[in-house]
């Protein structure tokens, strides 16, 4: 067998206005993926268009990080909307930000689901149905990040879309398989080397210890890094010199700009 390959994602673009949130400009050194906000739960018109000119410079892949229209709340607060509004919802920003892309000489190249949509959907029948309809509707074939084991991936796969499992290096998972809710102590781990050993364990046997003490198979493709939690940078770039180190390659899940140069 060869040596294990994983992608590193992380969220960009979350400012809004004049309120910066997060290390851009020194995630897009140490990620390979970059899940840019749309503008619904985060971001704005010149923050996408910034984000996306910066990651298409630097071959870092773009993809569409999508949520419920939620500026107040930052997107993770679950919001019961009709599954036909959130399809156009989803169509809307992938639309927008597909436009930012291809104005720095890329395209968006997959999609992500953000905050409460990205928890909701992991059972959420409907809405799940309702995001997966979007990504057909728009592009057959970008890939979609989420869960192993979630309603989304599943419906996803059964679209004919391609489905990829990630996970997540600095959360806290429980015996299901899930992320413990950010309103649990210990839900959001912060110690670089902690994480970063997590990140191989997951890259290498594709296995996390949930907080009970029990292992929960992931066996993920991609691994995300939060940008909005304090260190993000150093965070990051332990977990992609700890993986290095274990043999393992970082590389983007799905083709880069390089390829094809956005035509």
């Amino acid at each position: 067998m060869g040596e294990p390959v994983i992608d590193l994602n992380a969220d960009l673009g979350e400012g809004f206005g004049i309120w910066p949130l997060g290390d851009d400009e020194g995630l897009l050194e140490v990620i390979t993926s970059a899940n840019v906000a749309c503008g619904f739960h985060a971001g704005d018109p010149s923050i996408m268009r910034r984000v996306c000119a910066a990651a298409a410079e630097r071959g870092v892949v773009i993809g569409a990080q999508v949520g419920y229209r939620d500026l107040h709340g930052f997107g993770r607060r679950f919001v019961d909307v009709e599954p036909a509004e959130l399809t156009d919802d989803v169509l809307y920003q992938l639309g927008a930000l597909d436009a930012f892309a291809r104005a720095a000489g890329d395209r968006v190249r997959y999609l992500k689901p953000h905050g409460a949509l990205y928890n909701a959907i992991g059972t959420h029948e409907a809405q799940a149905a309702a995001v997966v309809e979007a990504v057909r509707r728009h592009d057959a074939s970008l890939p979609v990040l989420g869960l192993p084991g979630s309603a989304w991936l599943r419906l996803a796969a059964e679209a004919g879309l391609t489905a990829v499992p990630e996970a997540f290096a600095d959360r806290a998972y429980t015996p299901e398989g899930e992320l413990l809710s950010r309103r649990e102590p210990g839900a959001v781990l912060v110690d670089p080397e902690h994480i970063a050993a997590r990140s191989v364990r997951m890259s290498v046997s594709g296995q996390i210890v949930a907080i009970d003490g029990s292992i929960v198979d992931v066996k993920p493709r991609s691994l995300c890094v939060h940008g909005d939690t304090p260190g993000a940078v150093t965070v990051a770039r332990r977990v992609r010199s700890a993986l290095r180190a274990a043999g393992v390659d970082v590389q983007p899940f799905c083709t880069p700009q390089a390829d094809d140069h956005g035509d």
